[in-house]
């Protein structure tokens, strides 16, 4: 299994990103993360990830608590698919990824900065990996 975080926009937050960084590097131990920002007009992530559950954030999205979350990550593991999230902009997703995408997830009814929404993904992201292995990080 392998995570990919992509993100519209430019990271400017150093903070943010870091925090974001952190998370996944840690959730590396578990299975390969990547995460990069990308440009819709040159970048087609369903093409590119044939077979992966692809998950867009938006507001109107289905809520899930971390125990749900983490069940998601549980499926895709015992299904060997990877994982696909994807960030939209100051303007959301891009309409072609939001009808594309196999789900829309919302972390929040409020709006967050794409800095702010990926530290928080990849936090869930390693509290997930964690629960599932055992890791008292969770608790």
């Amino acid at each position: 299994m392998k995570v990919y975080v992509y993100f519209m926009g430019k990271p400017r937050d150093k903070h943010a990103n870091g925090i974001a960084a952190e998370y996944l590097k840690r959730s590396s131990r578990y299975a390969k993360c990547e995460m990069r920002q990308v440009r819709p007009e040159r970048f087609d992530p369903i093409a590119r990830h044939a077979g992966a559950w692809v998950v867009g954030l938006d507001p109107a999205g289905n809520v899930l608590d971390s125990g749900g979350f983490t069940s998601l990550v549980r499926q895709m593991e015992e299904e060997a698919r990877d994982l696909v999230f994807l960030i939209g902009g100051h303007d959301g997703l891009p309409e072609q990824w939001r009808k594309a995408a196999g789900g829309l997830l919302s972390l929040s009814a409020m709006t967050f900065p794409h800095e702010l929404a990926r530290a928080i993904l990849a936090e869930q992201i390693y509290r997930a990996f964690t629960g599932l292995r055992g890791h008292p990080y969770p608790r």
